[in-house]
């Protein structure tokens, strides 16, 4: 039974600790000169402080499906083709911002948002009243 009771060994961590300080130390002395580059390109700014009035394009699509812009209302069906006409004398950069009833289905702005899309604009955005 003496056999059974012997004593138990007792696990020495200072080695493990004093590697682990040595470890910490070398980082933190090597890590604040470690450099990290990250090429990023700015948009030049004018040098005038003047601010220009930037033209936009609203449309809105109301809930019997017409398509209401700039003063002229559009059917739904056959605002593709409308578009395209229209905005042939239109700069693609002009911001176009969609604004429609709450109560049309999901397809039917994202149809006229992939419309504008398709014309050519790049900075076209819902509007949305929340």
């Amino acid at each position: 039974m003496n056999d059974f009771f012997e004593d138990t060994p007792e696990l020495n961590i200072t080695p493990l600790v004093d590697i682990m300080l040595v470890l910490l130390a070398i980082l933190m002395v090597t890590i604040p000169t470690v450099n990290y580059r990250e090429d990023i390109a700015l948009p030049q700014g004018s040098r005038s402080s003047k601010l220009q009035d930037e033209a936009m394009l609203e449309i809105q699509i109301t809930k019997a499906r017409e398509v209401r812009m700039r003063g002229k209302v559009y059917p739904f069906n056959t605002f593709a083709d409308d578009f395209l006409l229209f905005s042939r004398s239109i700069d693609k950069k002009t911001p176009v911002y969609i604004s429609a009833d709450k109560t049309l289905i999901y397809d039917d702005v994202i149809y006229i948002l992939k419309t504008v899309k398709e014309a050519g604009f790049s900075r076209a955005s819902l509007i949305t009243s929340g």
